[in-house]
């Protein structure tokens, strides 16, 4: 059929004559006999949800059903359910798919001049509206048509048919208001969130202010839209036209150079963050996860109360929140999501389809999501499906996305991405399953690849020599947890994880580098500057992903400069982050009977008798480590260094189900939070955990204020005492821990935060 003629027919209202009549058999009961909607079933014409979906995705609908809502019709021959999904997908047309007569090139000149100032487009113009990056597959062309001609038309608004386009409403963040302060200054801009006592106002100059209702004392909607109605011939509105619905989305790969570069200021903000800020997973880069911030101390803990709660639809959060501006970041597993980091309030949230559980592996697939980066206007995530993107700090559009595998696997991505310079830097997850391990790096401001490490060597390349057998090809190496970085010495240290397959090593002979080890880097080249191996042949699935902290402090009489890691083998470690020389290795748990110690190299000397074999052979510690990925802290004042650490034990297989848990009634598996003297090693105090230690993956937080935050395995979050452990102050969340707490200031008072279950919780002094 013509275009034209199918457009026609579409603005014709639907009666039955012009229904299929599968719809009439399989959908009019619910949808109506117009596909209008009744109090059975939704409208199914001109719908925004639908709008985006394929042909394919509306047939998987129909077939399927979804969640809490329509059955799956699961028995409808092939035709007619090719006939429904192409007649509902014709009924919600998008501009894009339309193709509206225009000259396309023209038509961009024109939006160029006029509408960047306000709008983005692909990463290009301003954040004073909404970005327009796929307002093609968003809108019908009769409502962008409308928009353009009456900017305060209802049509095309991105709120609700009964709300004014120009009023604040949930759906609405870009209606102006004009506040008037406490001390007769007033502020305008866009109401991005507002509640009865607080508002998030993104004046026009791009900065958002958090107002609550003790510093203002009038609010006024202003009666039009901000957008202002453009003046332009028929031709130039047609053109204009002709090219938004030309904007179907970021497609996957690098984009042009922004209007707007990465600055120094920007770079600056991140290596040595403001105080009271948190830019980065770990805070600082050196994942020391110890705050100079001294408001909240031991005189005052008790004091502690909880501010707010912002509730995420993922039970086991595992994110670290980021604050910047006053602004949180937190994710959860395809999500990111910006709030008011008084009040927990939402500024806005982006959302990603979540991926087939069967196209990644492991956690990933689980939904495991450790937080995000930031630099200068920008926030980057690594997905389920290992793509890395990049969102706009003040809208949360989209701004470009890169998928970094490069070759087929069950690759997924869990990490937060580490920003180093103008680089952006990620690795991947899936290490169980047979994948090539890497790490990779991209130009913050597009998405270009700068240098990818891989974990694993290609046969014939340097180190590939500790691989004997097949297993070189896909043996694992993920790099599922986030690295460290000194600025003085220009290195990226970043941890690496097992090799597979996991506990049989028939067809990887040899040490299996870089797999456990951590990797010190040129962040620039990515090129190896020297390397460290924690369990060489690794049979028990210890990978070295555990924070790798950097301190600079005095060892032995010396000052130096410190990498220190607590492994999940059983060993805490200490090494001249220099040049990778080991200073000291020390069991941190009692039960470890893996190896009997380690060399003058720190290589361990392992127990044969604990390697897995085909019944089962029972080694310590058990394979999730005597700890694991959760955050650790060293404090230079006390001169202690803090784990979460975990006494227990395994049944260890070569193939098969793998591990199992071995039981010792009279000696049962303990969570147990520790403080080491890292020139010894030795335990200084200890804070046995009560509870189930599987429900325990909580980090920790030091500070200043002499205090040591984390979560109990009871399910309270406490504060201890940094010198002695005593506990000062406990709040109970009825939580399983999957998380590491934070600290941050806002208007002058500092607060503690951390996600417990599904909800992000900030606490700060009553």
């Amino acid at each position: 059929m013509h275009r034209a003629a199918l457009l026609f027919l579409l603005a014709i209202p639907l009666t039955a004559q012009f229904l299929p009549m599968s719809y009439r058999q399989y959908c009019a009961a619910c949808h109506g006999d117009t596909a209008t909607g009744t109090d059975r079933g939704p409208n199914l014409i001109d719908t925004r949800s639908l709008r985006s979906s394929s042909e394919n995705d509306i047939r998987n609908l129909i077939q399927k059903g979804s969640s809490g809502g329509m059955p799956a019709f699961n028995k409808i021959p092939a035709p007619d359910l090719d006939i429904l999904a192409r007649t509902i997908h014709s009924w919600n047309a998008s501009a894009f798919d339309a193709h509206p007569a225009g000259d396309k090139d023209s038509g961009k000149q024109a939006f160029d001049a006029n509408c960047l100032s306000c709008h983005m487009v692909q990463g290009h113009g301003a954040s004073n509206g909404p970005d327009l990056s796929s307002i093609g597959r968003e809108l019908t062309v009769g409502e962008i048509d409308a928009q353009l001609l009456n900017p305060n038309s209802r049509q095309g608004k991105r709120s609700s048919a009964s709300c004014p386009s120009w009023a604040f409403c949930p759906d609405n963040p870009w209606a102006v208001v004009s506040v008037r302060l406490k001390d007769n200054k007033s502020l305008r801009g866009f109401a991005r969130s507002r509640g009865r006592h607080d508002l998030q106002l993104q004046t026009f100059d791009g900065r958002i202010h958090l107002l609550n209702s003790t510093e203002y004392t009038s609010i006024e909607d202003q009666k039009t839209s901000y957008m202002p109605q453009v003046k332009l011939s028929p031709v130039q509105h047609r053109d204009i036209v002709a090219y938004l619905a030309t904007l179907g989305g970021i497609p996957v790969g690098k984009v042009a150079l922004p209007n707007q570069p990465i600055s120094a200021a920007d770079i600056a903000a991140v290596q040595k963050p403001r105080l009271g800020e948190w830019p980065g997973y770990h805070g600082s880069p050196s994942a020391n996860r110890h705050s100079p911030l001294t408001q909240i101390n031991s005189s005052n803990a008790t004091r502690l109360k909880l501010a707010w709660t912002y509730s995420l639809p993922h039970l086991g959060l595992q994110t670290t929140p980021l604050v910047a501006d006053g602004i949180m970041y937190v994710t959860g597993p395809n999500q990111v999501c910006a709030l008011a980091s008084d009040t927990g309030r939402e500024i806005w949230c982006y959302l990603r389809k979540m991926p087939e559980a069967t196209k990644i592996s492991g956690d990933a697939a689980k939904g495991a999501q450790r937080g995000a980066a930031m630099l200068g206007d920008r926030i980057f995530f690594s997905t389920a499906d290992a793509h890395l993107i990049a969102l706009n700090r003040l809208t949360g559009a989209l701004m470009w996305q890169v998928f970094m595998p490069e070759s087929p696997g069950a690759f997924g991505s869990t990490a937060a991405p580490m920003v180093v310079g103008d680089l952006v830097i990620s690795g991947i997850a899936g290490g169980d399953a047979p994948l090539r391990g890497f790490l990779a790096a991209y130009k913050a401001d597009t998405g270009e690849q700068v240098w990818r490490f891989w974990t694993i060597p290609k046969r014939g390349e340097p180190a590939s020599e500790t691989w004997g057998g097949k297993a070189i090809e896909t043996g694992g190496g993920a790099t599922w947890l986030t690295g460290s970085y000194d600025p003085d010495l220009d290195t990226l240290y970043w941890p690496v994880g097992n090799p597979y397959p996991d506990t049989d090593g028939t067809e990887r002979k040899g040490d299996n580098l870089y797999t456990d080890c951590v990797v010190a880097l040129d962040p620039h080249t990515g090129k190896l500057k020297w390397h460290f191996q924690f369990t060489p042949h690794d049979l028990w699935d210890w990978d070295a992903t555990e924070p790798l902290v950097l301190v600079d402090a005095s060892f032995k009489g010396k000052p130096r400069k410190l990498l220190l890691q607590a492994n999940r083998n059983g060993f805490f470690y200490v090494l001249d982050r220099t040049s990778g020389e080991f200073l000291l290795g020390t069991p941190f748990v009692k039960r470890l009977n893996w190896a009997t110690g380690l060399d003058p190299k720190g290589r361990p000397i392992v127990n044969e008798k604990t390697k897995p074999s085909i019944g089962g052979t029972v080694a310590c510690p058990a394979v999730r480590g005597a700890t694991n990925w959760y955050s650790t802290a060293y404090n230079p004042q006390a001169k202690l260094f803090y784990v979460m650490t975990v006494e227990d034990c395994n049944l260890y297989r070569l193939a098969g189900n793998w591990f199992v848990p071995y039981n010792d009634p009279a000696n049962p598996p303990q969570k147990i939070l520790r403080a080491l003297d890292i020139e010894t090693g030795k335990i200084v105090w200890e804070q046995v955990q009560i509870g189930a230690p599987e429900s325990n993956y909580s980090g920790v937080l030091s500070t200043a204020g002499g205090l040591v935050f984390y979560g109990e395995s009871g399910g309270s979050f406490a504060a201890a005492d940094a010198k002695t452990g005593k506990t000062l102050w406990h709040f109970n969340t009825g939580q399983v821990w999957k998380s590491s707490p934070m600290t941050y200031t806002v208007k002058g008072k500092q607060h503690i935060a951390i996600a417990a279950g599904g909800n992000i919780l900030s606490f700060t002094l009553d």
